[in-house]
């Protein structure tokens, strides 16, 4: 890991994560978590104090150990019990339908396997679970998808992996799961990366 991953990629992607249009979605969506709730990439712990009462127990799974330093803190600054995974999401570490809720929240840009973690995320949720889901990615757009081709390679490598043109919502269909809610459009910021879908999806019973 270089100078540039350690010390100033995270700084970058928690600055960026805390953005108002960001934390606006965070709330409208992460206090519909219930039950016993992973949060895949967790990051630097933003969605923390938008868990509600009906959570039971909380995991958070990231790889970032520069990140989840920061999401430690903040959940001993919130009060919350938060068991922390140090690893990516294309192999988790819990028994098949163990979790209640799961919650991911622009992570599936950057997992290098995203088919592989899809796969374990509906594996370790219960049947009828809930998929909590905001991600950015491919735009309707040709003109602006073009730009997000052309653009992706270098952003992949200054964004710690993150890509431009995944499409959230057919990943997460192609998977398995049932959308039950879904919304998108466009946020602040330039159009190559400012294009978000969110939503509820659900493992079948």
């Amino acid at each position: 890991m270089g100078l540039y991953e350690k010390y100033v990629l995270p700084k970058l992607i928690d600055s960026a994560c805390g953005q108002k249009p960001m934390r606006e979605l965070r709330a409208r969506y992460v206090p519909q978590a219930t039950g016993d709730v992973l949060e895949i990439g967790i990051g630097s712990g933003h969605n923390l104090r938008h868990y509600g009462a009906g959570v039971r127990s909380l995991t958070g799974l990231d790889p970032a150990a520069e990140l989840t330093g920061k999401a430690r803190e903040r959940a001993a600054a919130l009060g919350l019990a938060v068991e922390m995974l140090g690893v990516s999401g294309e192999e988790i570490p819990a028994d098949d339908a163990r979790f209640d809720t799961l919650v991911c929240t622009w992570t599936l840009c950057t997992i290098p396997n995203v088919y592989a973690a899809l796969r374990e995320m509906r594996r370790v949720l219960k049947p009828g679970g809930r998929l909590i889901f905001i991600e950015h990615g491919r735009a309707p757009e040709p003109q602006v998808v073009r730009w997000q081709r052309r653009i992706e390679p270098v952003w992949k490598k200054i964004g710690g992996g993150c890509h431009l043109t995944r499409k959230a919502d057919e990943l997460i269909g192609d998977a398995g799961f049932e959308l039950r809610t879904l919304d998108s459009g466009y946020q602040p910021g330039p159009r190559f990366a400012a294009f978000m879908t969110h939503g509820i999806a659900e493992r079948p019973r």
